[in-house]
């Protein structure tokens, strides 16, 4: 039996809410979408119906889509993209407050809060070498939560529910050292309340501190 008009929409509704912060495409959510549903043959649903549904939502002002960029290639990848709801409390009850992920939670809030300033938004992808289990040297992408511009300024934001040790702090910090550029770099943390700048002259900034400054950027 063929699946519903309505109940496509809703299902990538579902699927957009439980995913806010995740890298996402309309292929994906095709093929979660399919799958769940256990759809074969004629009745599958197409991608570009599902591409059209999620622009539709888009549109709705339901959800906002941030683009990635690739900061020292100075380029956008078509995908995949990251969507974040514009409004938490719908989405909140449209999942029946299950999936209360704060770490997500408080990416999309920092998002709203970006875009409310009137700035552009988009995830960076930044490119450092690594090893890999074979001793391997190899090019790892390494992503910066928000690249945000507003007029001539840029700043790169981490968000960061919290830092509990070393290791944590420097997987946040590393891609500000591959961008190769001094532009002001700003980890937003829930887990403070007292802002400092480390010995890199990185922002450590709690969550509260941020959303009231409206002179930070």
């Amino acid at each position: 039996m063929k699946i519903k008009r309505e109940d496509v929409l809703g299902s990538i509704l579902d699927l957009l809410c439980s995913s806010v912060g995740c890298l996402t495409n309309p292929n994906s959510v095709t093929n979660t979408l399919n799958s769940k549903q256990k759809l074969k043959g004629e009745n599958v649903v197409a991608q570009n119906t599902v591409r059209v549904y999620m622009d539709h939502l888009a549109n709705a002002f339901l959800f906002s889509e941030c683009k990635r960029w690739d900061v020292k290639g100075k380029n956008y990848f078509d995908y995949p993209n990251k969507y974040y709801c514009e409004d938490l409390g719908l989405r909140n009850a449209r999942i029946g407050f299950r999936q209360q992920e704060m770490t997500h939670i408080m990416e999309n809030i920092i998002y709203n809060e970006l875009i409310i300033r009137g700035c552009a938004v988009d995830v960076g992808v930044v490119y450092g070498n690594d090893k890999d289990k074979k001793g391997r040297t190899v090019q790892v992408a390494r992503e910066i939560d928000f690249v945000v511009n507003i007029g001539g300024k840029r700043v790169y934001i981490q968000s960061a529910y919290a830092l509990h040790d070393e290791e944590k702090a420097a997987t946040e910090n590393r891609p500000f050292a591959l961008t190769g550029d001094s532009f002001p770099k700003i980890i937003v943390r829930h887990d403070i309340r007292k802002r400092w700048y480390d010995d890199n002259g990185v922002l450590n900034i709690g969550i509260i501190d941020f959303l009231l400054d409206t002179t930070i950027l």
